[in-house]
């Protein structure tokens, strides 16, 4: 069976680093591991509309956003294929098979939408499409065959709800479609990279993030903002490195030739952190020393972002492109899907055939 990854973002708006270190960078190591022999990743533009169906420019501007954001990180469109989610009908026509799959009940479940709806306060007013999310996501997952999906742990209950789709469709209408795997990361700090706020969750709504097109000057002011700990208040105070933002983000970020580099009074991180535990350590410092540590990662990642936006005509060629491939996979999928659900009427020759012999019989 071939290895296929499917993954993706939605368009609401520029990248940020909790998406850098808990997807996009592992999305770049998979692309060049040469393991897999397909790559999709997916601009979710029509489950952004979901709940934002009342404001489509939104979703229309930050499409290029994030495929600048995916270019300028490595993601190379030689090896993976970026598409557009919307510019692919059969995801809707599987979506809209899936829903005799799955009961109200089971969705009204699933912890993922329980926990999406009350972040965004729908209450009782949720829209039909973001209510049955996981069912599309099923589409989009199920339609390309991806065997391994990367995401964070808050999106093993989607992934799970694939599986149980996948499961029910060929246990009635026969092998077709594949159960994919979810792909965490290894590194604990960057399953999820809290807000420069100390916020358990970096959000685009919350205004407490870093993102990846950030000057360098924004990403400076950002840090040095940067939730710490709270009663070390002086610098002679012993310092608490749970919950301390700029160590989550140190953990998530730092290599060891950062030191002798940045900070050569230390050797490594676990020196930092003992000597901030014991007191003696200010917050400036190790502020500093973060954004230090973030220039060196997001330099680069800036200087290939401005290269592409000098030819938004050829990112635009990259996006055709790979929904163009995306959409012929997806094609062959569904097909194969109303073969076993034996809606094909104009492609079965044998029933037309069958058909014409009971009836001039």
């Amino acid at each position: 069976m071939a290895e296929i990854i499917l993954t993706g973002d939605r368009p609401t708006g520029k990248l940020h680093l909790g998406h850098y270190v808990g997807s996009l960078k592992q999305r770049v190591l998979l692309q060049n591991s040469g393991k897999y022999d397909e790559i999709f990743i997916m601009i979710a533009d029509a489950q952004a509309l979901t709940d934002n169906a009342d404001n489509p420019e939104k979703i229309r501007t930050n499409i290029l956003e994030v495929a600048l954001d995916y270019l300028s990180v490595g993601i190379d469109p030689d090896k993976s294929n970026i598409l557009i989610q919307s510019q692919i009908p059969a995801l809707t026509e599987l979506s809209f098979y899936y829903m005799n799959l799955v009961t109200v009940a089971r969705l009204q479940r699933n912890p993922t939408v329980k926990s999406e709806v009350e972040l965004r306060g729908f209450n009782t007013n949720v829209p039909v499409g973001f209510f049955a999310y996981p069912i599309s996501q099923a589409a989009d997952i199920t339609a390309f065959k991806a065997t391994v999906v990367p995401a964070g742990e808050d999106q093993e209950p989607m992934i799970e709800q694939t599986r149980e789709i996948v499961r029910k469709f060929n246990q009635i209408y026969g092998d077709v479609l594949v159960e994919p795997k979810i792909l965490l990361s290894d590194n604990k700090a960057c399953k999820r990279l809290p807000g420069t706020d100390g916020k358990a969750k970096m959000s685009k709504s919350l205004g407490n993030g870093i993102y990846i097109s950030d000057s360098a000057d924004t990403v400076k002011q950002k840090v040095m903002s940067m939730y710490t700990d709270p009663d070390h208040i002086r610098v002679e105070d012993p310092g608490k490195i749970e919950g301390n933002t700029v160590f989550t983000y140190l953990d998530a970020f730092c290599i060891p030739e950062d030191f002798p580099e940045f900070l050569p009074d230390y050797s490594c991180l676990d020196e930092l952190k003992d000597h901030y535990k014991k007191g003696g350590l200010g917050d400036v410092k190790i502020k500093k020393f973060l954004i230090n540590v973030l220039e060196r990662e997001l330099s680069p990642i800036r200087a290939k972002r401005s290269e592409y936006e000098k030819d938004i005509a050829g990112v635009y060629d990259i996006l055709k492109t790979g929904t163009a491939r995306a959409r012929e996979v997806a094609d062959n999928t569904l097909s194969e899907a109303k073969d076993a659900m034996k809606i094909n009427y104009f492609e079965d020759n044998a029933l037309i055939k069958s058909q014409e012999m009971l009836y001039n019989n």
